[in-house]
């Protein structure tokens, strides 16, 4: 089996050339599902890129075409659809999709979105881009933590695994949908946050506005310092203790606990670029409220965690002056401060037509026929090949089932791992509906 390769520069230059702004309206529409394809296409040969160290290219076309704002508004609009127009759907009372595989796909268009944000904002030229756009991307991620704040201080965090998306096809149930969308957003929310440690990453050359946003509007430090306490990405489920990794839920032996996580290491490297670069020291307040949330820090600089992320001495040294000085509160510069105007600019045009535009696509995107459907199956298989799931894949595949490494795969449709044969047969009844659809899907199966 040849192995996954990066699209060639004339075809990565024409899906980012053929990115466009969509109408929340036409989320599931065909031209709204090409659009999707784009998105999907570049996100796969961004991670393939970025893996091979070849990206350059890409981020230079995203960058002479101008498109990063242009994702940030879809993300945006993916956002929003998610929490307007979807929970309208689910409320109707004469939809009964016989298959929620269309809905599914505008659900993932935000994660596939962010994934695709989160490879490329690592350099410093693509912040620069989004121009007035970043304050949007701020307020964004802003929320997705908050989100993640409050599930986790509510112990609710999502360790459910996600659905593939095939297996969608076969799905029935919207509560079903709902209980994979709020799994989808908690994976969404941790890349934002990593997105969100890329921007603080350039807080030299960042808007006067942007800073503002980050540091006095939503107070990121502190929020920052809650991510610490509470670390969503951790729980103990049956008495094992398990870390949100690549995707997937692991139980962590004891002699591993205590080993930093990417999501730990996004959070601390964050809250030294606001915490210790002047430009951010010069901005932000540091009153009572504001040192004694940083000061719990504190705690949580153990030798085991410097061991791991020497930067972070440079931390206790600071936060140990901080908490015998009182700093000296920040100027307060007169400008004329730029707002994000994305979100609100949505929700505007479209108030009140929520139950409308849910409607408009019933008809028109989420009521395929069974043609129809098979088609979207198709063009979906033919985007996620064979060789570039494995080629994406972090990790050796797993048994649907059971979670362990499988070596046998469904000989019909080719999209399912297991290690067993009785675990395959005990997941029968949940993959058939998709195992027939896209088997009959042309160039979708195969044989062991």
């Amino acid at each position: 089996m040849a192995a996954a390769e990066p699209l060639s520069p004339a075809e990565a230059e024409a899906l980012v050339r053929a990115l466009r702004g969509t109408e929340l309206r036409d989320a599931g529409g065909k031209g709204w599902l090409r659009q999707h394809e784009c998105v999907e296409k570049l996100n796969m040969h961004a991670i393939l890129s970025a893996s091979a160290g070849q990206e350059q290219l890409l981020i230079e076309l995203l960058i002479s075409h101008a498109k990063i704002p242009i994702l940030i508004g879809e993300l945006i609009s993916a956002e929003v659809w998610k929490h307007k127009v979807f929970p309208v759907l689910c409320q109707l009372e004469d939809f009964h999709p016989s298959s929620t595989f269309p809905i599914y796909v505008v659900l993932h268009h935000e994660a596939s979105i962010i994934n695709l944000l989160e490879t490329v904002f690592y350099h410093k030229e693509i912040c620069e881009s989004a121009e007035d756009s970043i304050l949007d991307l701020i307020d964004y991620c802003h929320r997705k933590l908050t989100l993640l704040v409050a599930q986790s201080a509510s112990r609710q965090a999502a360790t459910q695994q996600e659905l593939h998306p095939e297996e969608l096809a076969g799905l029935l149930s919207m509560q079903e949908l709902q209980k994979q969308a709020e799994v989808m957003e908690f994976e969404i929310s941790l890349k934002a946050l990593s997105v969100l440690r890329f921007i603080t990453d350039q807080v030299g050359s960042l808007p006067l506005s942007a800073l503002t946003r980050m540091l006095n509007t939503h107070n990121l430090p502190c929020l920052l310092v809650e991510l610490v306490e509470h670390c969503p990405w951790s729980c103990r489920e049956a008495g094992k203790f398990k870390k949100f990794e690549n995707g997937t839920w692991h139980v962590v032996p004891p002699e591993d606990q205590l080993k930093m996580t990417k999501l730990d290491g996004q959070v601390w490297l964050a809250l030294l670029n606001l915490l210790l670069s002047p430009e951010c020291q010069h901005k932000y307040h540091f009153d009572g409220f504001n040192t004694s949330q940083l000061l719990k820090l504190r705690a949580f600089l153990t030798d085991v965690l410097l061991d791991q992320l020497p930067n972070l001495v440079e931390m206790q040294r600071f936060l140990s002056h901080l908490a015998v000085t009182e700093p000296a509160p920040p100027k307060k510069d007169l400008v004329l401060e730029q707002v994000p105007v994305i979100w609100d600019h949505i929700l505007k045009k479209n108030m009140g037509k929520w139950e409308a535009i849910a409607k408009h696509q019933v008809k028109h995107a989420f009521s395929p026929t069974e043609e129809e459907l098979k088609l979207q199956a198709r063009r979906w298989a033919q985007m996620y090949s064979l060789d570039m799931l494995e080629a994406l894949a972090p990790d050796k595949p797993r048994c649907r089932v059971c979670g362990v490494e499988a070596a046998k795969r469904c000989s019909r449709c080719r999209n399912e791992w297991y290690c067993t044969r009785a675990c395959q047969v005990q997941h029968w009844q949940k993959h058939r509906t998709a195992c027939n659809l896209l088997a009959q899907a042309p160039g979708t199966a195969g044989t062991l």
